[in-house]
């Protein structure tokens, strides 16, 4: 029987609870240890958000599907926030990153990151009603904001860069330890536009969409991933953890849970785009 539970950085340390040995092939140490140690951010809904307790959203329900590969092997999900979530990956503090990592080539070259898991396309949300920003040309002039640490905050500065360069810079760009507080600000007007990848913010607008709308999207496309240490210990792991996503693209779960999340399937390939 699989279980699953989630843990907050602090009792986790408090509990004494690590994540498997270093020294060891990772895989092998979570099934004989009956253990998988995950970070997770669950405040990036739809992806991973708590709900009456429990982390639930997209990822939760794939690994749902994955988690039966794992017999008698418990799901730990460590709610981090996202600013820790790599760096606590690195440090050996848990296995594994099941939160959504937009790929980027900076860090796969750092980490390896699975298979896709989702559209992570940059997009723009504005205030429902404000016709004055119709394109990402339009944001000139206004206050931005983006998650610290986040691809999202790169595309916007590289967004930014290029507006200043046509003659109509941004005014600001302020960042957020969380997405929610960015939302809750350009709701309250403080910033103008908020910057994220187009599933979560069309989950902003399907939710509150007398307060919300997405604008459109800009730059290249790119993909949610699952992300793991670039390690010889960490290898069968993440092999496994690839499989496991594969199989699901393969077979349409991952577009009955698109469905589900974020409104409508996506079109995810089965491989990681190599990086430019």
């Amino acid at each position: 029987m699989n279980r699953t539970a989630s843990i907050t950085a602090g009792l986790l340390l408090s509990t004494g609870l690590m994540a498997g040995s270093a020294n060891a092939d990772l895989l092998e140490s979570i099934k004989s240890d009956g253990v998988f140690t995950v970070g997770t951010e669950a405040r990036y809904a739809p992806h991973e958000f708590i709900e009456d307790g429990e982390i639930v959203g997209y990822s939760a329900d794939l690994m749902e599907y994955i988690m039966p590969e794992l017999e008698g092997v418990e799901l730990i999900r460590m709610d981090l926030p996202w600013q820790g979530i790599l760096p606590g990956l690195e440090r050996e503090r848990f296995d594994y990153v099941i939160t959504s990592v937009t790929a980027t080539p900076e860090r796969m070259q750092r980490y390896h990151l699975s298979a896709p898991i989702a559209d992570a396309t940059m997009a723009i949300l504005k205030r429902a009603g404000e016709d004055e920003i119709g394109s990402p040309e339009d944001i000139g002039g206004k206050v931005a904001a983006a998650q610290a640490g986040s691809a999202q905050l790169e595309a916007l500065e590289a967004l930014a860069a290029e507006l200043e360069e046509a003659g109509t810079p941004l005014a600001d760009i302020r960042t957020y330890t969380g997405v929610d507080e960015a939302y809750a600000d350009l709701g309250t007007g403080r910033v103008d536009v908020v910057i994220n990848s187009l599933p979560n913010l069309l989950e902003a607008e399907r939710t509150r969409p007398d307060v919300f709308e997405v604008v459109g999207t800009f730059g290249e496309p790119v993909y949610f991933t699952w992300a793991g240490r670039r390690d010889d210990e960490s290898a069968s792991l993440n092999a496994f953890m690839d499989e496991q996503i594969r199989r699901l693209n393969e077979d349409g779960t991952l577009n009955e849970l698109q469905e589900k999340w974020f409104g409508a399937p996506m079109d995810v390939p089965l491989e990681l785009p190599a990086a430019e």
